[in-house]
């Protein structure tokens, strides 16, 4: 009844004020007399003027510039995702997708689409936002240079990195003299060209050589310190002497832009001495907070606006403010890392691509049309190759570095990527360079970026050393070697207590290995050292309180399953053992996790495990990333459901099949190393004697630490005895539908798949 008489009111209502304004407007239509009102009716049909509006509509602003962006992300994602399977960093395939959507090839191909979604006068919206992007972006840079190293390394870095600026910015002004009558812009004076070739060609794309040390595993060697270290000092030397360069542009002449200089010293030193200190102290204020507040995040954005805006209007452009800011930010990183994580994603996944179509849509390879152009082009990518890669290894050769490092600091030194073409754009923008040249620079960009990763192979091909295979081919001859793959460091420590109970009394035939992954969103660079300090501290914590060494590996990556089945299977492990993932099983693990709780038990999908059409262990308890691992490993798996697992005294393996005997191998090596009491329920059936006569070896050799149960003596009192159940992947499930009562109550599970599994 109520039902029907919310319906009648809603109709009524509707109804009746439809008609009201149905009746107003008609009568409003006798006050049009004498206001020489025409009519809009059009001779067009209705569908006519209705694909006329949608075109009106389209190429209205903001809906032709949300056109462009979805358009812009599309292919510049895809681009990126096809030059990072190929092994080169998604910024050239995002660069490239920039030029494919300029006059390069859509522009000169598709010149009525390129007119459609680019057309010129809606290129201002487009460029706004890429700098807003690009604002962003030199402020997360700037959050990523950590100053501290640069003290602790600062001899050896700055003597490499300076080299690698002066070098090729001497050989860039060389370069200027050749081709400046014939290629420079009409009304740009010689020194203004010149420094800005200079400048571009003395860039390091600090991103880009981050990540790449980080992906080859450098990252925590001495030389991997050298270079974030030099590639740091070189960030901060060449953005002064960017804001240099851009004040002597705009001012004329040396002597005039002496102002603009003075002030920008000024401004640093104001930031250094007062906004720096204040920004500490906000941090000091805030740091216990578990998240930012929003007027906390509030005060750090006007503080990158403010100082953008201050460079700008003393004219060293905005860039070095942004730069600047991030670099005055709080030292902490986890503060830093979480106001990172608030503005890294729109900045690169939204804001850059626009400012590589940006930077496409001026890059038009068609106006390289003569051989002589080319030779240029070549002469170009020449002299930016040898200024920056001969400069950084010579100078590393002469600082004592051997020459296998020294070429390795040259090569990766030599990568520009994004960071030229911010200069290169400020270069554009301020008419020093003409489209001509522009094309140049962003070809030679790509080409010293592209050459990094296969001349890093090259280098490590010929200086492969005889002793490093010694002693990789020594390391692998540890009889019984485990790989731990850990997400939480607390979770780690359980891992650790593990495999010590499996090899503590074979401790000098055994080798330990931990292995943790992480993605790059939301880690700072330059912070991977202690980031991966801090997440394997537990560990080794825990394996020094055990007496045990621990070999760490630490990786950071977007395949986090795949890398782990690359190691476990080249690195010749005998078992891989794992937690599953911590979200899964906040709370109340298996209960949580298996369905046996009383909130979340569901009969229909007991009925389906017991009929076959559904299998929990697949459905339920396996994650993503473990499914991977399982599937794709050769090696043994061990899945550990942790519930504070601190010894292994007494352990419970109960067999359901013939297939379970692998399990009596775990008990063997209990028994063995730690000294554990084991129990055993056989529900395989009366004639499996292979199971049997195992077990029956065992207490002939260990009678008091092993025996056989019936299923009667399972109990609650029993359960809460033990320490840990040992089960099969393939049985896992079985256990779980034992005693579902105290199921939800029980400790440690590990989960165990037989190798003869991934060999089939």
């Amino acid at each position: 009844m109520k039902k029907l008489r919310d319906i009648l009111f809603y109709v009524i209502t509707i109804g009746g004020f439809s008609i009201l304004i149905y009746w107003i407007i008609f009568s409003g239509k006798s006050l049009e007399e004498g206001r020489g009102i025409v009519s809009n009716i059009s001779e067009r049909t209705p569908l006519e003027e209705f694909f006329n509006s949608l075109i009106d509509n389209l190429h209205h602003s903001i809906g032709l510039l949300v056109l462009q962006i979805i358009a812009i992300i599309i292919v510049s994602r895809l681009f990126g995702w096809i030059f990072k399977k190929i092994g080169q960093p998604m910024v050239i395939g995002e660069i490239l997708a920039g030029i494919v959507l300029g006059p390069s090839l859509l522009g000169l191909y598709f010149p009525d689409v390129s007119n459609f979604i680019f057309p010129t006068q809606s290129l201002g919206n487009l460029s706004i936002l890429s700098q807003i992007g690009l604002i962003l972006f030199m402020f997360v840079i700037g959050m990523e240079l950590n100053l501290k190293v640069l003290k602790t390394k600062a001899h050896e870095a700055v003597v490499i990195s300076h080299a690698s600026i002066i070098i090729p910015f001497a050989l860039g002004v060389g370069l200027a003299y050749l081709i400046y009558k014939a290629h420079a812009p009409e009304h740009v004076e010689f020194s203004s060209f010149a420094l800005f070739i200079g400048i571009s060609m003395s860039i390091t794309a600090f991103p880009v050589l981050a990540r790449i040390i980080q992906e080859r595993g450098i990252h925590k060697t001495k030389l991997g310190a050298i270079v974030i270290t030099c590639a740091a000092a070189d960030d901060i030397t060449a953005w002064c002497l960017l804001a240099v360069v851009i004040a002597i542009v705009k001012a004329g002449s040396v002597l005039s832009s002496l102002y603009t200089i003075v002030l920008a010293i000024a401004y640093v030193i104001f930031m250094v001495k007062l906004v720096r200190p204040f920004l500490r102290r906000v941090g000091e204020l805030y740091q216990s907070d578990k998240n930012l507040s929003k007027s906390l995040v509030a005060l750090f954005f006007l503080v990158l606006l403010i100082s953008s805006f201050i460079t700008e209007t003393i004219g060293i452009h905005a860039l070095f403010g942004a730069f600047m800011a991030g670099v005055m930010m709080p030292a902490n990183i986890r503060f830093r890392s979480m106001f990172t994580e608030k503005i890294e994603d729109v900045a690169l996944v939204l804001f850059l691509p626009l400012f590589f179509v940006i930077s496409g849509l001026r890059t038009e390879i068609g106006l390289i049309n003569d051989p002589e152009l080319w030779k240029i082009t070549g002469l170009i990518i020449l002299v930016a190759v040898v200024g920056k890669f001969a400069g950084s290894a010579i100078a590393a050769r002469f600082v004592g570095q051997n020459w296998k490092d020294s070429l390795t600091i040259g090569t990766l030194m030599n990568t520009r990527g994004l960071m030229e073409l911010v200069v290169l754009n400020i270069g554009y923008d301020l008419g020093v360079l003409n489209a001509e040249i522009f094309a140049m620079m962003v070809i030679m960009a790509l080409v010293t970026t592209f050459m990094t990763g296969p001349s890093l192979n090259i280098i490590n091909k010929i200086f492969k050393k005889d002793e490093e295979a010694a002693n990789e081919k020594m390391y692998d001859l540890a009889r019984y070697k485990l790989l731990l793959f850990f997400k939480n460091p607390e979770k780690g420590r359980a891992l650790v207590r593990l495999a010590n109970s499996l090899t503590r009394r074979v401790d000098d035939n055994t080798s330990i290995t931990a292995i943790h992954l992480t993605s790059p969103q939301g880690l700072h660079q330059i912070d991977a050292d202690v980031y991966e300090k801090e997440a394997f501290s537990p560990l080794i914590d825990e394996a020094q309180s055990l007496n045990r060494k621990i070999i760490s590996l630490f990786k950071i990556t977007t395949d986090i399953g795949d890398n782990v089945v690359n190691v476990a299977n080249k690195g010749d492990y005998d078992l891989l053992l794992m937690n599953l993932e911590e979200s899964i099983f906040e709370g109340t693990v298996l209960g949580r996790v298996l369905g046996f709780t009383t909130q979340i038990f569901n009969p229909e999908k007991l009925i389906n495990t017991v009929t076959g059409k559904e299998k929990l262990i697949e459905s339920n308890l396996i994650d993503n990333n473990t499914r991977l691992i399982l599937s794709k490993s050769r090696i043994p798996v061990g899945i550990l459901i942790d519930k504070d697992l601190s010894s292994t005294d007494n352990i419970f393996i109960p067999i359901f099949n013939e297939k379970d005997e692998f399990l009596i191998t775990y008990a063997q090596k209990f028994i063995h190393n730690a000294g554990a009491q084991i129990s055993i329920l056989d529900q395989s059936g009366k004639s499996n004697n292979a199971i049997k006569e195992r077990i029956r070896l065992i207490e002939h050799n260990a009678p008091n630490h092993i025996r056989n149960i019936s299923m009667d003596y399972v109990s609650e009192d029993f359960m809460s005895k033990q320490n840990l159940i040992i089960v099969s992947l393939d049985s896992c499930e079985n256990l779980f539908l034992l005693r579902k009562e105290w199921i939800g109550k029980t400790t440690s599970v590990l989960i165990c798949s037989d190798d003869k599994t991934h060999q089939s």
